[in-house]
C-alpha cells in the first residue's frame, strides 16, 4: 500500500527483523482472518509448562467467577522455592481483543517472577467478537478482585500489588484500573501500560502512518476494535472502560509507566495518555522508542532497543514495588 503521510522510519535492526516477519504474518487482519490467526498462534498450554520448568517457575490454575458470575481461569505463577510475603502482578495479555491467551508474553513474565520474586497472576479474559464489551475488561477486573481478595494466600503483599499488561491487555489494564478507581476496588500500586491498545477513534496521525506497514497496521486496529466495540466503534456510546483514551477524568488513578514505539499506531493515544495523566496531577513515566514497530520486544528481543526497552520498563517497576 503506498503511504499517505511521512512516518519515522524503523531502526534498521528492527527493520531487518519486519522483513523475515513479513514472510510468517500478515501485516494488516481482517475479520474473516480472525479464526486463522487463532488457529496459528500457539494452543493454550502447549510449551508453556516445559518453560516454567526450565525457569523454576510453578503453576497453579484456578476457576473464579468473571463478568455475570460466568467461570474463567486464571493462572498463579511463582518460584518453586518462593516463601512468606512479596509483590503481585496481575497480567491481561495482548492479542487485539481478538486473539491470544493469558500465556501470550510468558518470557516478560518469567523475568519479573524471576528478578522480583513476584507472584503473577494471569487472566484468561473471554475474547470478541464472540465476547464484546464489556466481557473483556470486566473479566480482567473480576480476575483483579479475586487476586486481591486472596493476596493472603497467594503470598502477595496488597500494598505491593500493580497490574500489567501489553497492547490489547495494555488497554484492558487501563480499563480496569478506572474500574478499581471508580467502583472502590482493590487498590493498586502500579500500572504498566506496554504499547497501550486505548482509542477506538482511528483518528490519530499514528493510525494513518502506520497503515498496511509494520505489525498490527490500521486496518488490524480497526478490526479489533470492530470485533470490541460492533457498530458503536467510533460512537459517542462507547465507555471509558473499554477505550480508556476517552476517560476526562484520570484523577486517582496509580502512578504508570507507559512504553510505545514511534512506528506504531498506537503511540499517539499514548502519548495522549501520559499527557492526561500528567494533567490530572498522577505520576506517570512514558517512553517513546526510536524506529520502535508494535510489539518489537517481544519479536526482536535480541535487539540493542529491545533490550533498552525491557530495561526501563523493569527499572519501573523494581522501584515500584521497592526492589
Amino acid at each position: 500500500m503506498t503511504e499517505t503521510v511521512k512516518r519515522p522510519p524503523f531502526d534498521p535492526e528492527l527493520e531487518a527483523v519486519l522483513t523475515l516477519l513479513s514472510d510468517q504474518m500478515p501485516t494488516s487482519i481482517t475479520p474473516e482472518m480472525i479464526p486463522l490467526m487463532r488457529q496459528a498462534a500457539p494452543v493454550p498450554g502447549v510449551g508453556v509448562d516445559d518453560a516454567l520448568a526450565a525457569a523454576g517457575i510453578v503453576r497453579r490454575d484456578v476457576t473464579i467467577p468473571g463478568h455475570d458470575g460466568d467461570e474463567i481461569e486464571v493462572s498463579v505463577l511463582s518460584r518453586q522455592d518462593r516463601t512468606g510475603v512479596g509483590p503481585g502482578i496481575y497480567y491481561t495479555h495482548g492479542g487485539g481483543m481478538i486473539m491470544g491467551d493469558r500465556f501470550v508474553g510468558l518470557d516478560l513474565l518469567l523475568g519479573w517472577i524471576n528478578d522480583f520474586d513476584a507472584v503473577v497472576v494471569t487472566v484468561e479474559y473471554r475474547l470478541a467478537p464472540e465476547f464484546p464489551d464489556p466481557y473483556p475488561v470486566r473479566d480482567c477486573y473480576a480476575g483483579l478482585v479475586w487476586t486481591a481478595e486472596h493476596a493472603a494466600e497467594l503470598g502477595i503483599d496488597p500494598d505491593r500489588l500493580i497490574i500489567a499488561g501489553g497492547s490489547a491487555g495494555g488497554g484492558l489494564a487501563a480499563g480496569t484500573a478506572l474500574i478499581a478507581r471508580d467502583e472502590s476496588g482493590p487498590a493498586l500500586a502500579g500500572q504498566v501500560l506496554i504499547y497501550p491498545m486505548l482509542d477506538d477513534r482511528d483518528q490519530t496521525v499514528s493510525t494513518t502512518q502506520i497503515d498496511g506497514i509494520g505489525v498490527w497496521d490500521r486496518g488490524s486496529n480497526r478490526t479489533g476494535w470492530s470485533a470490541l466495540l460492533g457498530d458503536r466503534r467510533g460512537t459517542d456510546d462507547v465507555s471509558v472502560y473499554a477505550a480508556p483514551a476517552r476517560a476526562t477524568d484520570l484523577s486517582g488513578l496509580p502512578p504508570a509507566f507507559i512504553d510505545c514505539g514511534s512506528a506504531e499506531v498506537f503511540r499517539d493515544e499514548d502519548v495522549a495518555y501520559a499527557s492526561a495523566l500528567w494533567a490530572a496531577g498522577v505520576q506517570a513515566e512514558l517512553h517513546v522508542w526510536p524506529g520502535g514497530f508494535h510489539g518489537f520486544d517481544i519479536m526482536a528481543p535480541h535487539t540493542v532497543l529491545a533490550k533498552a526497552m525491557c530495561a526501563a520498563r523493569d527499572s519501573w517497576i523494581a522501584r515500584t514495588l521497592g526492589i
